[in-house]
Parts: C-alpha cells; structure tokens; sequence
C-alpha cells in the first residue's frame, strides 16, 4: 500500500520522470521551430530593396524623360511609384509585424522611431492593415486603368472592379470577425 502526500495534487507531473523530460525538449522544440520563419522575413527585406532599387529606377526615368511626356502618361508614372511604395509598405508590416508577432518581440521601447501601431499588433490586426494595403494597391491598379481606357480591354477593366470589390468584402469580413472576437475576449 503506498502512502501519498495529501497536500500534493493527484496531477502534479514530475519534472525528473523521463516521460516529462521527452515531453520538455519537444515543447523546447516546437518553441524554437518559430526561428524557422526568420530566413523568410529576411527574404522580404530583400524584396523590399528591390522594390526600393525598382522605384528608383522608375522615378530616374520620369525625371529623364519630364518634358517629353504627356500628362497622362506622367500621371500614369507617378500611380506606378504609388503602386510601389504601397507595395514596400505591405512588406514592412508583413515583414514587422509578422516577426514581432510570430518569432520575437523587437526590443524597441526606447526608439524615437518606433510605430505606433507595433505597441497593439497580433495577427488579426496584420490580416487587417494587409486587407487596407491591397485595397489600396487595387484602387491604384484600377485608376490606372480609368486614365488609360482607352488602351484598356473593357473584360480586364470587368474583372479588376470584380477583383476589387471581393478585396473589399473581404476586409469588411475580416474587420467585422476581428470586432467580433475581440468581444468575446473581453467577457
């Protein structure tokens, strides 16, 4: 007959008992696995500079060829630099975002640069500003096309407004989900 300790709840694990041990260094394990996706946010500053490199090169051509250009076209231009730098700002949440989130907390209290928006960020807030980005980047594809109709197949035109509007809906669902969520988590 074996005698247990009263003040000792039936569940309590053993730390030193081999089973918990295996289970430790896998929790350890999983833990860790996060680091794997640090290789992929530094693909994505990579990206970034090039998509930096790419406006720079855009603009370089605008400024060279100014007095050659009709308005159209020159607006036209500067949509496209929108349409990068819109493009750069989705890789910097991502890329912010997604390691504060996913892989390690930045060490950025005492930054003067430091956004705002990092102090409250979790995924949902992410799929979010992601949402508003590529609406964003849609509205400038779209106007893109508006300016140029008359080098624009009318199908493409159907099927950007098509693809827009679902980009809409989409944030509209996800902004009501995430109210809806954030409801429960407060009762």
């Amino acid at each position: 007959m074996s005698h247990s300790d009263p003040s000792e709840p039936a569940a309590v694990k053993h730390p030193h008992a081999p089973a918990n041990r295996v289970e430790h260094l896998f929790e350890v394990a999983v833990f860790a696995s996060r680091w794997i996706q640090a290789p992929l946010y530094g693909g994505l500053i990579v990206a970034e500079l090039l998509y930096a490199y790419k406006f720079l090169i855009e603009l370089w051509e605008m400024v060279w060829h100014v007095n050659q250009q009709q308005e159209t076209v020159f607006m036209l231009g500067v949509l496209g630099l929108i349409d990068v730098t819109m493009v750069a700002n989705l890789l910097t949440m991502v890329i912010i975002g997604g390691y504060a989130t996913f892989v390690s907390k930045l060490d950025l209290e005492g930054h003067a640069d430091r956004p705002d928006w990092l102090t409250h960020i979790d995924p949902g807030t992410i799929k979010i500003k992601l949402a508003a980005s590529l609406i964003g980047i849609s509205s400038i594809h779209l106007l893109k096309s508006f300016v140029n109709i008359a080098n624009e197949d009318l199908e493409h035109i159907k099927w950007k407004i098509f693809i827009h509007m679902t980009f809409i809906g989409s944030a509209i669902l996800l902004a009501w989900t995430d109210k809806i969520m954030q409801k429960d988590r407060k009762h």
